[in-house]
Order: structure tokens, then C-alpha cells, then sequence
């Protein structure tokens, strides 16, 4: 039986003989002696798609983002794709934003080109931008706001520029703005001109904060619901200065030279809810707040307020007031404490809710 088995071993191996290298072709030519042909082998090979809009060279493009931010570029890239809808430009060394840059980008939705070298905007270089909500200027050197920008834009950032100007010309017609920002350009309160966002009936938010302006813009659109002017050089609040503006519900001031705020100025404004005062030079506090229905948040400290009445902050009956205070910050001012009666504020939600003494 043993022998029969090895006998089967020695026979097989010798059917099997050596191998042997193939070519390619030794298999086409077995193909043919079979009758198949090579093609029924191999696999099909789909046809190449036309290529599509190329990236333009050291940029990212992926989903319609196009990203060419911190490449040192001291200008726009030419043959950007059509498709795109966000383009980021931002950390670079362009200078000026030229007619033509943006062309055939009809599908942008998102234009970034912060801290540039920007000092002119060509007129028309926005015109083919037809579907463009957020341009983003800021860090740059201009000295105006771009004329022409698209209807559609919502929201407008160009703060830490050279803008000493705004005219009424640049926003008119765009009903769709609901946030610009200016803040820390060297603007004046002559600068900007009677009822420069007076046309915009979306507008909710506006900030021109760390600026030289020494009054509150005049002509304000009503549908402002957040105004923020900190830093400045606003020195009075006048009875007008908050006229017509029925929807704020949070006013920022810190940081200016207040000292004093009309009688009835704070009734323009019935919605309001958080009132920044802070680091001023009040001596009293705003008349008019024990009246407020829906105010919440009031930030008085760094000021020089040297006494606090019993119906300063709270009206006389104890269900008129719709929210109850969750802030108020009276420290760093000169108020003895502890002559404060406890019913001053009565209606205040919790007790730690007040921030009293740390008088300097």
C-alpha cells in the first residue's frame, strides 16, 4: 500500500513539469486557440467625465469651497470654479480688488478677505456677485465702504479698517441687511451721515464700537433689535438719541464718558433688556429704568454713583414689572452699601444676582 502511494507522488510530479515564465501575449494567443476574444477578459473601462473647473494652483477646493487663505497672494486668483459658493482669501497680501476678479461667480454665497492690504475696491467688482450674503473687509486698509455691493448681502464685516466715511448712497436699496459691523475704524459722528442704515427694514444688529464718535447715530431703522457703541466718546444720552427704536433689546455704551442720561430716554426704547453703562462717569442712576417692563441685565459699575433709591431699578407695585433683574452690577462706585435698603431691590429674581462694593 505504501508503495502504491509513492508511486501516485513520483508521477503527478512529473506531469506537472517545471514553470515557466508567460508574456502577456502567450495569454491573448491562449485566447485565441480557445475562441475567446481578449475583450470578454478584461474589464470595461468606464469613459473619462470632462474634467471639471480646475483649482486654481497651491489653493484647497473641495464642495463647492474654494480655500486660498495664507498663501502670501497679492492678488485674486484667476479661473476660479463658477460652482464655487464660499471663497476664502483671507491672510494674504492682496492690495486692491479689481473689476473681473470675481466673474462668472454667480453661485457665491460667502466672501472672505480679512486681514488683506486692501485699500481700493474697484466699483464693480461686487456687480457679478448676484447671490452674495456675507463679505467679510475687515483687517484691511480701507478708507470708504465699497459702493455697488449686491441687494442680497446680510451680513457686513469691516471693522479694524481706515473708514472715516459712511454715506447713505452705500446702503441704499439693501432691504436684505440684518448685521454690519465697523467697529475700531477712526469714524467720527460726523462721518457718519443722518440716516446711513435709516433704509435697511431687516437690519437687527449694528456695532460701531472703539471709534470716535461722540453721539448716538441719528436715523436708525426700527427694526434694530442689538446696538453696541462701547469705546467711544459718547458723552450724553438726549431724549431723542434712542427715538423710534421700539424693538432694541440690548443697548451697549460701556466704556464712553456718560454722564448723563436724559429723562426719558430709556421710555424710546420698551423692549429693552440688557443696558451696558459700565465704565462711565454717571453719578446717579439712568432715570426711567423702574418703569421697564422687560429689562433684565444692568451693568453700572466703574462709575461714580454715590446713592441708590428705593424705586431706582423696581416700579411701586410688586406685579407691574413682567422679568425679574438676573444682573445687576453697581461695584467700583463710591454707593455705601450698606445703606441701600433692602427693598431697592425687591424685584430682583435672586439675591447674588447684585454686585455691590470693591469700591477703589
Amino acid at each position: 500500500m505504501k508503495a502504491t502511494i509513492i508511486f501516485l507522488l513520483l508521477a503527478q510530479v512529473s506531469w506537472a513539469g517545471p514553470f515557466q515564465q508567460r508574456g502577456l501575449f502567450d495569454f491573448m494567443l491562449e485566447d485565441e486557440a480557445s475562441g475567446i476574444s481578449p475583450d470578454e477578459h478584461a474589464p470595461e473601462i468606464p469613459e473619462l467625465d470632462p474634467l471639471g473647473p480646475m483649482c486654481p494652483f497651491r489653493c484647497q477646493c473641495h464642495l463647492r469651497v474654494v480655500q486660498c487663505s495664507d498663501l502670501g497672494l497679492d492678488k485674486v486668483p484667476k479661473d476660479l470654479p463658477p460652482d464655487t459658493t464660499l471663497l476664502d482669501l483671507q491672510n494674504n497680501k492682496i492690495t486692491e480688488i479689481r473689476d473681473g476678479d470675481f466673474k462668472n461667480l454667480k453661485n457665491l454665497h460667502a466672501l472672505i478677505l480679512v486681514n488683506n492690504k486692501i485699500s481700493k475696491i474697484s466699483p464693480g467688482a461686487f456687480t457679478p456677485l448676484v447671490k452674495l450674503e456675507r463679505l467679510y473687509l475687515s483687517k484691511n486698509q480701507l478708507k470708504e465702504l465699497p459702493e455697488k455691493m449686491p441687494k442680497t448681502l446680510q451680513e457686513l464685516r469691516a471693522h479694524e479698517n481706515e473708514i472715516t466715511k459712511v454715506r447713505k448712497a452705500v446702503f441704499n436699496g439693501m432691504n436684505q441687511m440684518i448685521v454690519i459691523e465697523l467697529g475700531t475704524n477712526p469714524l467720527k459722528s460726523s462721518g457718519i451721515e443722518n440716516g446711513a442704515f435709516q433704509g435697511m427694514k431687516k437690519l437687527s444688529y449694528i456695532r460701531v464700537a472703539d471709534s470716535n464718535i461722540t453721539s448716538i447715530p441719528q436715523g436708525l431703522p426700527p427694526s434694530l433689535t442689538e446696538l453696541h457703541l462701547d469705546g467711544n466718546k459718547i458723552s450724553r444720552v438726549d431724549a431723542g438719541s434712542l427715538k423710534g427704536l421700539n424693538n432694541l433689546a440690548k443697548l451697549g455704551l460701556s466704556f464712553n464718558s456718560i454722564s448723563t442720561v436724559d429723562n426719558g430716554s430709556l421710555a424710546n426704547t420698551p423692549h429693552l433688556r440688557e443696558l451696558h453703562l459700565d465704565n462711565n462717569k454717571l453719578t446717579k442712576v439712568p432715570g426711567g429704568l423702574a418703569e421697564h417692563k422687560y429689562i433684565q441685565v444692568v451693568y453700572l459699575h466703574n462709575n461714580n454713583i454715590s446713592a441708590v433709591g428705593t424705586n431706582d431699578f423696581c416700579p411701586p407695585g410688586y406685579n407691574t414689572k413682567k422679568a425679574s433683574y438676573s444682573g445687576v452690577s453697581l461695584f467700583s462706585n463710591p454707593v455705601q452699601y450698606w445703606e441701600i435698603q433692602p427693598s431697592t431691590f425687591r424685584c430682583v429674581y435672586v439675591r447674588s444676582a447684585i454686585q455691590l462694593g470693591n469700591y477703589k
